[in-house]
């Protein structure tokens, strides 16, 4: 399939830094295990920009390949969108507000739009049998219009931002010993 140069530039820089989630991820996942206050805490300091950034990218990311490059969303993905794309403005309202209760509310979304992202990508793999076929004007879930480093597709891609995402907000959680701020404001 031709792909025009700024598509396969994008295509890159998105693949790129999905790995480096991935690898945040798993640096996290075994901080949060290992209980490494240092790295967690680091995590919980820029919860909010963190949480931020990596819901703007996603969603940014995922309105170049449909608007730019053209690649028609499928059922899944339009489901992927409906729990990425409220996050940023969840979370940059709550960045500009300080509102750490936000990352509750993003990393509940995260966490329903990761198992959706994940199913995806076992579809499009085939590891998994199942069927989302065409609804409306929508591609079949399991047509791949990226595959990068031999593993990436658009749904891992969206996977690996919302368990970033996730893993930030259990970080804050844990680290920050924290209390809604309705407890705070009521003595």
């Amino acid at each position: 399939m031709f792909m025009p140069p700024l598509v396969q530039v994008i295509n890159l820089v998105l693949s790129s830094l999905t790995v480096l989630a991935q690898i945040a991820s798993i640096v996290l996942i075994v901080a949060l295990l290992a209980k490494h206050k240092g790295i967690t805490s680091l995590a919980a300091r820029y919860a909010l920009l963190g949480s931020f950034i990596v819901a703007l990218i996603a969603t940014g990311g995922s309105l170049f390949y449909s608007e730019i490059a053209g690649y028609e969303p499928c059922k899944l993905c339009w489901f992927q969108r409906i729990f990425m794309y409220p996050q940023v403005i969840l979370l940059g309202l709550a960045l500009a507000k300080k509102i750490s209760d936000a990352l509750i509310v993003a990393g509940t979304l995260s966490a329903i739009g990761g198992i959706i992202a994940g199913y995806h990508y076992l579809l499009q793999l085939g590891v998994i049998k199942g069927s989302c076929g065409v609804v409306g004007y929508s591609v079949a879930c399991s047509q791949r219009f990226v595959m990068n480093f031999g593993y990436i597709t658009i749904p891992l891609m969206a996977f690996s931002a919302f368990l970033l995402i996730f893993l930030i907000a259990v970080a804050f959680y844990r680290t920050s010993g924290h209390e809604s701020s309705s407890q705070k404001n009521n003595p």
